[in-house]
């Protein structure tokens, strides 16, 4: 995982959160809760206005990927 990462690093986010937060599912996770766990994980550097739906569905999508690998 690069040093610093911001919005657009949908990958490095969802391993940073599965690391983070291992017994979560990702798909019962607010978009707002999710928000406020980004911007919190050391290594962000974007600018939390910068997030969008899309964005954070991205995000949410891989972070249930690596769940799922997680998880088996």
């Amino acid at each position: 995982m690069p040093p610093t990462f911001s919005w657009d690093n949908f990958e490095d986010i969802a391993i940073a959160l599965a690391d983070k937060y291992p017994d979560t599912d990702p798909l019962t996770v607010r978009f707002a809760d999710m928000h406020k766990w980004i911007t919190e994980l050391p290594g962000f550097t974007g600018d939390p206005g910068g997030s969008n739906e899309s964005k954070l569905e991205a995000i949410q999508m891989a972070w249930h990927e690596e769940y799922q690998d997680r998880q088996s």
